[in-house]
């Protein structure tokens, strides 16, 4: 286990920083919005040489960050506790050589009427190996991305799955029909209108040899940016809107009513999972004294009579937390247009946002392995995996302070909770971005005062 998991810290960097974001550049380059310029509409080869240059730049700039914080915050200050006693004359020195103690040592002395002579409280402080500074060092990284969609993931998953069920697809009379219908062209005509308007643009800036990196630095292209990313969004929920026209329509023969109602089951089951982690957060995970063990005591009830079931449980609920920051990505680029929107759809998703997604989950699964190896302590201790995380790299220097005092896990709950405010005044994305109207007249002002 020890060789799998060194494995698996060295390939995550290998993948976030090397593979998916060249492939990602390589794929980006196609709409000219990553890199716009002359080569945007070129060959292969300048889109090869061109994402090779951003690779590059990459590369060197996270090596350097990394080279730099390993001399300087290798070492890690892990604090032990050593119990000196006696059974029967014969005196102990229980101390967690492997920094995994058990406390059914101490239980086991205490019930043997042993005496607990002295309890010394100190720290060991050893430097790290780099792999293990790998994993710390991208779980660091990875806990930015992490608190912030996963809290937002945690609140929007289960409510996104009953609107499903509720926005289900209904008959249409044929007044309700043509109104639809109508609005649809509307839509469509609208966009089609902005993209034709951005098409120009382009080709006169490019004209007037306004492109490069300082252009794309502008206030102007970061305005040209959040027009193109809003086109974008309009694009997405116009084809959701023509899909469920579609179901509503000529093709309801084809459509299966049960996916609403297995969605709204699906919402139910998410709803559960997103309370039952708020609450082992609340109850162990936050105090320094846990409350209650919560669902170690659930996965320790399960490997009692059949130790599958608890493993499977541990595996279900650390996959959750991973469906619950992809989503909460698609969910903060849906609503504030930060960056480029990368749906997963069946059959139509693009090669760059199965790269983003792909980099995504890389970036964000360190963060889950440490976060449940603390929150299912209990059921994790005597695995190499809370050697690693729950005690070398909990306390590596610097990140310790991030770590032990629950910055990101209180920064994940306050997600969460601003993210149910939200969602409960504004639950539905399409009545956020669906006003083609409104961009288009806003792109037509700006070309007229330019």
């Amino acid at each position: 286990m020890e060789l799998l998991w060194s494995i698996f810290y060295i390939s995550i960097p290998v993948f976030v920083f090397a593979l998916i974001p060249f492939m990602t550049f390589y794929y980006e380059a196609d709409d000219g919005l990553l890199m716009a310029g002359t080569q945007y509409a070129g060959p292969r080869k300048c889109k090869m040489v061109e994402a090779m240059k951003y690779e590059l730049v990459v590369l060197v700039l996270m090596g350097t960050i990394f080279i730099v914080c390993y001399f300087l915050l290798k070492d890690a200050s892990i604090p032990v506790t050593i119990y000196n006693g006696s059974i029967d004359g014969y005196t102990y020195n229980i101390s967690p050589i492997n920094y995994t103690f058990d406390t059914y040592y101490l239980q086991e002395m205490t019930q043997n009427e042993s005496i607990i002579t002295e309890m010394l409280k100190s720290e060991i402080t050893l430097s790290v190996s780099v792999i293990t500074f790998f994993a710390a060092f991208m779980a660091f990284f990875g806990w930015f991305f992490f608190a912030v969609f996963c809290g937002i993931g945690l609140a929007s998953v289960p409510l996104d799955l009953i609107l499903i069920f509720k926005n289900r697809p209904r008959h249409m009379d044929a007044v309700e029909f043509a109104e639809t219908q109508m609005s649809l062209r509307e839509r469509v005509n609208q966009l089609v209108d902005v993209g034709e308007l951005l098409k120009i643009e382009q080709e006169e800036k490019r004209k007037e040899g306004r492109k490069g990196m300082m252009h794309r630095m502008s206030k102007d292209g970061r305005q040209d940016r959040q027009v193109i990313l809003e086109l974008k969004r309009g694009l997405f929920l116009l084809e959701q809107d023509v899909e469920e026209f579609k179901a509503c329509s000529e093709n309801y023969k084809n459509y299966n009513p049960l996916i609403p109602f297995f969605a709204l089951l699906a919402g139910l089951v998410a709803f559960i999972m997103s309370a039952a982690w708020i609450v082992q957060i609340a109850v162990y995970v936050l105090p320094k004294q846990p409350y209650h063990s919560f669902l170690n005591t659930y996965f320790l009830w399960f490997d009692e009579w059949f130790p599958l079931f608890g493993i499977l449980s541990v595996a279900i609920f650390s996959l959750y937390l991973m469906l619950c920051a992809v989503k909460g990505c698609f969910k903060f680029g849906m609503r504030l247009m930060c960056f480029q929107l990368h749906p997963m759809i069946v059959n139509r998703t693009y090669m760059s946002s199965f790269m983003f997604n792909v980099g995504l989950v890389l970036l964000c699964s360190l963060p889950v392995v440490q976060f449940t190896t603390i929150a299912f302590a209990e059921y994790a201790k005597n695995t190499n995996v809370y050697q690693v995380m729950g005690a070398q790299v909990q306390y590596v220097k610097f990140f310790k302070y991030f770590w032990t005092k629950n910055v990101f896990i209180i920064a994940l709950l306050s997600m969460t909770g601003l993210t149910t405010l939200y969602l409960a005044c504004r639950p539905s994305d399409k009545k956020v971005g669906s006003n083609s109207l409104a961009l288009r007249n806003r792109v037509r002002a700006r070309r007229a005062k330019s």
